[in-house]
């Protein structure tokens, strides 16, 4: 059986991508599972400076597996566990966004440190579309990306946000032509490799105390409005 992620380890950057090309990489218990064991071996891997997260295409991440979701009644298991962990990595992470990113694909990408996306990327908070509320602190870090109104115009609606949008928005620092994406995220994560390892996960570390304190009281917030949602819909719709 062919696993759901890839793990390529060269030159102190490790490059995971998420590889269910026919589920659009949604997240699955196994693949929350895998992506948790890696992201917890790498925080302690003094070789690797830096992480890449991709998906293999067409698609970066199209969110929770809603095939689990309906067959089980619940959201794949660990998979909003392993969205905070993404945001609260040690190590940099650079997202190389090759596709759509919507809902939790979306939560993974607000996680990293820096966004560089394909030409084809485009961003989307589906939550309310799809009947759910969002409990990993999306809707705080939406926010801080890319201003107010417009997170609220993305969580509201639906509507995909391309890539030259998104650069303009802020919510991606880069957009490169569709085959320079992964040599661009590369890039990168080498030269944030090949900075001091305990300096930069220092100053990582500084920033999620200054910028933290905020993602954590809005995924509290998150949270309670969560439990109410299902609380008032118990037949959520997926």
């Amino acid at each position: 059986m062919t696993a759901p992620a890839r793990l390529v380890k060269d030159q102190g950057i490790a490059t995971i991508t998420l590889d269910r090309p026919h589920a659009r990489n949604a997240l699955s218990s196994e693949l929350a599972a895998m992506l948790h064991t890696w992201f917890t071996e790498l925080a302690d891997d003094e070789q690797v400076g830096c992480i890449v997260l991709t998906g293999a295409d067409p698609a970066f991440c199209a969110g929770l597996d809603l095939t689990e979701f309906r067959s089980t009644g619940a959201a794949p298991s660990g998979a909003g566990a392993l969205i905070r962990e993404v945001g609260e990595s040690p190590v940099p992470v650079v997202a190389a966004v090759n596709g759509p990113a919507y809902t939790g694909g979306l939560e993974l990408v607000l996680g990293c440190d820096f966004v560089i996306a394909s030409e084809r990327a485009t961003f989307a908070d589906t939550h309310v579309l799809r009947g759910l509320m969002p409990g990993s602190g999306m809707s705080y870090r939406l926010a801080e990306a890319v201003g107010v109104t417009w997170a609220k115009r993305n969580s509201y609606t639906g509507d995909p946000v391309s890539a030259d949008l998104a650069l303009r928005l802020g919510l991606a620092g880069m957009v490169v032509e569709h085959a320079e994406l992964l040599p661009t995220a590369e890039n990168l994560a080498r030269q944030i490799a090949a900075a001091p390892r305990d300096g930069v996960r220092a100053m990582k570390q500084l920033y999620r105390v200054v910028i933290g304190t905020g993602v954590d009281e809005g995924r509290l917030a998150e949270r309670d409005a969560q439990a109410r949602w299902r609380e008032a819909h118990p037949a959520t719709r997926v």
